[in-house]
C-alpha cells in the first residue's frame, strides 16, 4: 500500500514556491503552526490530475497562541511573510480565536481547529520542522485527497455552508475528476 504522507511529501517538496512558503513561515517560529486547506489539497489535486502546480488564490498560515488574540499580531505576521514574499497572498490566523467565529468549542491547538474546516480533504496541513522534514496533520487522513472525493466535515454540519463553498470554489471546473459529494454525511 502506497504510503500516502510520503507520496504528499513527495508532491509538496517538488514545489519550490511551497517550500519558500514553508521556510518563511518556520522563520517566525510561531507556536503551533501549520500551512493549511487549499495549500496541500490542491497541491495533490494538481498532482493527480497532470497540471503545473496551480496559483494559490491565498496561503493559509496557522498557529494556535490563547495569550495573544489580538488581529493587529496576526496582521503582524502577515506583514512580516509579505516581505518575504511578496508575491504570496498570506492569510494568518490564530486559531485560538477562530472558533467563536464558526461557533465551536475552544479549539485545543491548530490540529484540532484544522480537523473542523468545512470540507473534508481541506482539514489538511503542513509544516516544515528544523530538520527539514515536513510534517503533516490530517484528522480524517489523506485518502479523501489522493481518492479525489470532497465531502462535508462531520464535525461541521452545514449542509448550506458545504454547497456554497462548492459553489463559489468551482473546483469541478478545474479539477474534472473530483466527486463532489452531497452534504448528507450520514
Amino acid at each position: 500500500m502506497t504510503d500516502l504522507v510520503s507520496d504528499t511529501a513527495v508532491v509538496i517538496e517538488a514545489d519550490s514556491i511551497r517550500m519558500e512558503c514553508l521556510q518563511a513561515v518556520r522563520a517566525l517560529n510561531l507556536p503551533d503552526w501549520f500551512i493549511a486547506a487549499g495549500f496541500v489539497r490542491n497541491a495533490i489535486w494538481d498532482h493527480l490530475h497532470s497540471l503545473p502546480m496551480t496559483p494559490l488564490n491565498d496561503v493559509d498560515v496557522v498557529y494556535f497562541d490563547p495569550d495573544d488574540c489580538s488581529l493587529a499580531t496576526e496582521a503582524h505576521y502577515a506583514s512580516l511573510l509579505h516581505q518575504q514574499l511578496p508575491h504570496v497572498n498570506w492569510e494568518v490566523r490564530n486559531q485560538a480565536r477562530m472558533h467563536v467565529k464558526h461557533q465551536h468549542p475552544p479549539y485545543q491547538n491548530s490540529a484540532d481547529a484544522i480537523a473542523r474546516w468545512v470540507e473534508v480533504p481541506t482539514c489538511v496541513g503542513v509544516q516544515l520542522a528544523t530538520d527539514n522534514c515536513l510534517v503533516f496533520t490530517a484528522a480524517y487522513g489523506l485518502e479523501h485527497n489522493w481518492s479525489l472525493h470532497v465531502s462535508i466535515n462531520p464535525h461541521y454540519p452545514r449542509p448550506a455552508v458545504y454547497q456554497q463553498r462548492i459553489r463559489d470554489k468551482k473546483w469541478q471546473a478545474l479539477w474534472p475528476k473530483l466527486m463532489i459529494m452531497t452534504a448528507d454525511y450520514s
